[in-house]
């Protein structure tokens, strides 16, 4: 997949070629491949973005300025969205791309699927620890730490045994 970056080359507006740049530098700073494509000496290419932009996303002119971004023939957004996905750490889905492990985008992704199961069990590569189910986990919270006989006594059996036991043997003080 290839991300194509629609640029204008010659533009007057400082503010276009501002956004142009922040597009393009992003890209390499995450060492994204993409192809930067000119809309101002190229009229096939403007020709293709402007067919491409949805109505919906188009200005009330009609013609969508640089910097247009899409991943192949998909269309991801222009400046602003790019910008609010790069504000919100989400760039790689913005660009409909695998985030790279390890990244914020991939750890993000990855507690938003543990919360929304709640019940992921996840091996790590890189220890021999498995993950247990956030159920089991909070079971064996709720349970005290005691054990005896090769089992796990809570706390309020615990509790309930020693009461017992200062029942049958009361203490001198009494």
């Amino acid at each position: 997949m290839v991300i194509k970056v629609f640029l204008a080359s010659s533009s007057g507006s400082t503010a276009i070629k501002k956004k142009q740049q922040d597009v393009v530098g992003f890209l390499e700073a995450l060492k994204i491949d993409y192809a930067q494509l000119d809309i101002a000496s190229n009229e096939d290419n403007r020709a293709w973005m402007r067919e491409n932009v949805p109505g919906e996303k188009k200005p009330t002119n009609g013609i969508p300025l640089p910097p247009q971004i899409f991943n192949e023939e998909m269309y991801c957004g222009d400046y602003d969205t790019f910008f609010d996905a790069k504000e919100d750490n989400t760039v790689y889905e913005f660009l409909g791309l695998t985030p790279p492990p390890g990244s914020k985008e991939a750890q993000q992704a990855e507690n938003s699927q543990k919360l929304q199961n709640g019940s992921v069990t996840e091996e790590h590569p890189d220890d021999d620890t498995t993950r247990k189910p956030a159920e089991e986990e909070e079971q064996e919270e709720a349970e005290g730490d005691k054990v005896e006989d090769n089992h796990l006594v809570s706390e309020e059996e615990e509790e309930l045994r020693e009461l017992e036991e200062e029942e049958e043997h009361p203490s001198e003080e009494d």
